[in-house]
């Protein structure tokens, strides 16, 4: 039991020195986190301090920021204000200086009106005396001159009448050169397409190709069975057989050179061949065909050769081929357009100019003559849109397009190619006439234009292209000399029949000469 006892004691002993010392460590323990705490408010309360501090500087330094901003936004608003008061007190005192000005120019008219009225009634009071004046002076007049007022109004009428003609003669001349200038496009379309596009000559030997035979027989085989042979024939040509009378011929007729020719070298085969009948006919003419086109090329090329110009479209070079087969007034198409390349050429090098441009316009100047008749419009500008279509030279494109002035010439080379071209049309001989036509035409020319009063002489030039009429000079006044020129050019329009136009040039002039002894 004691030793019990004592093991209960020490054990209460035990832990109750255990309780004190774990009393004493919590003491102490809570002792140092105390401390530490403190030393944490402390350091939290200095930290919040100094960050309130900079926050507060932060935001005086902001605050004084925007201040200046303001300040210099207001001092900004302060001048302009300034400077608007400035410009209203500048305008004011301008629209001031304008009201005083408006106020004495306003005198001014007042004063004026009144010395206006003023001078108003002594002009009448004048005028009334110059028509008192002039009465007086009228009827002195009368009696010295022995003329009646009425016969000096006759007088003055007739002066009045002649003055009117002349007044009249100029409106009428500006009248003509408006209707000239309107209707010079018009015309030319209807005569250009009705002539020179179409292939029908004036004269029958353009027109026809004979066809020689080996013997009479062989009409009746070109006929054929009931005409079928011939049916076909003229079906796959598109050109009439005449087969008449004529021994040994028979005619071939169509307006088109070029299937005139095809029809000639297909019959002339088939009658060497011997072996005539429609399908034979179709096989040969299409051969003849394909052969001719491209002889066409070659002819082309040939053309292009001797006139000297290379790096020509092929289109271009079949159409310049094709104008072998074709002619303008007798005068074969292709052989016109080499001798006005020519002449084109050796007037550009005679001006300084581009010989070689003008001698491919001269050349080409023709093409639309060559196009098919199912497309409308003059030849110059058919040609025009051909060579801008193939890439020719706008200058040479511009000088096909205007030889007959259908557009504005753009450069000088236009003007030699439409010079050309008359040259090689006009000259006698180029076009089919006979010499006693011809000077009956020019003599013809002389007499119309001789008929008329005032004309002194008339000479018919440029192959009957021009004719020159040198009127009296104390009979033809400038003014009517406007008028002669165009009546003499109506009634040569009336009498006559001529191919392009005929140009009236009436020359008026006075000489005045004197002798010293």
């Amino acid at each position: 039991m004691l030793t019990l006892l004592v093991a209960v004691l020490c054990s209460v002993a035990a832990f109750l020195v255990g309780w004190f010392v774990q009393v004493a460590s919590a003491k102490k323990k809570i002792g140092t986190a105390e401390y530490r705490a403190k030393q944490i408010l402390e350091a939290a309360e200095r930290e919040a301090n100094t960050i309130k501090k900079e926050k507060l500087i932060e935001v005086k330094d902001e605050w004084i920021k925007k201040k200046q901003e303001l300040d210099n936004d207001f001092n900004s608003k302060q001048k302009r204000i300034q400077n608007v008061e400035k410009q209203l007190s500048s305008k004011e005192e301008n629209l001031d200086r304008k009201a005083d000005s408006l106020r004495q120019q306003e005198k001014t008219l007042r004063t004026l009106e009144v010395e206006l009225r003023e001078k108003s009634k002594t002009t009448q009071s004048r005028e009334a005396e110059v028509e008192r004046i002039i009465q007086l002076q009228t009827e002195k007049l009368e009696k010295l001159a022995g003329v009646s007022r009425e016969e000096a109004k006759k007088m003055l009428v007739e002066n009045l009448v002649n003055e009117a003609k002349s007044q009249a003669s100029l409106e009428m001349r500006e009248i003509r050169e408006k209707a000239r200038l309107d209707g010079k496009k018009e015309a030319q379309k209807i005569i250009v397409q009705a002539i020179q596009r179409t292939a029908a000559d004036h004269s029958v030997e353009t027109t026809v190709s004979v066809v020689n035979l080996p013997n009479e027989e062989m009409k009746g085989r070109i006929i054929g069975r009931e005409g079928r042979n011939i049916r076909s024939f003229e079906a796959a040509t598109g050109c009439d057989i005449i087969v008449d009378d004529t021994p040994d011929a028979v005619v071939i007729s169509g307006f088109d050179p070029f299937r005139r020719e095809i029809a000639k070298l297909s019959l002339e085969r088939l009658i060497s061949d011997g072996r005539i009948h429609p399908t034979k006919i179709e096989e040969i003419v299409e051969k003849v065909r394909a052969e001719l086109e491209e002889e066409i090329v070659q002819i082309g090329e040939d053309a292009l050769l001797e006139v000297g110009i290379h790096g020509v479209h092929p289109e271009i070079v079949k159409l310049l081929g094709r104008m072998k087969y074709r002619s303008s007034y007798g005068q074969n198409v292709l052989q016109h357009s080499i001798e006005v390349a020519f002449l084109s050429g050796l007037m550009a090098i005679e001006l300084g100019l581009d010989s070689t441009l003008a001698k491919r316009a001269g050349l080409f100047h023709d093409l639309g003559k060559v196009v098919d008749k199912n497309v409308e419009g003059p030849h110059a500008l058919l040609g025009y849109e051909i060579a801008k279509k193939y890439g020719e030279n706008p200058t040479v494109a511009n000088a096909i397009g205007s030889h007959h002035e259908d557009m504005e010439m753009e450069t000088p080379i236009a003007a030699l190619v439409q010079a050309a071209d008359a040259i090689s049309g006009a000259r006698p001989g180029a076009r089919r006439e006979s010499l006693e036509g011809y000077v009956k035409r020019l003599e013809k020319l002389e007499s119309i234009a001789n008929s008329f009063s005032g004309v002194g002489r008339t000479y018919a030039i440029q192959a009957g292209r021009e004719v020159r009429v040198i009127v009296e000079p104390e009979k033809v006044n400038d003014v009517f000399a406007d008028q002669l020129a165009h009546e003499i050019s109506q009634k040569i329009q009336e009498q006559m029949e001529y191919p392009g136009q005929i140009k009236v040039m009436v020359i008026r002039e006075v000489r005045s000469i004197a002798y010293a002894k």
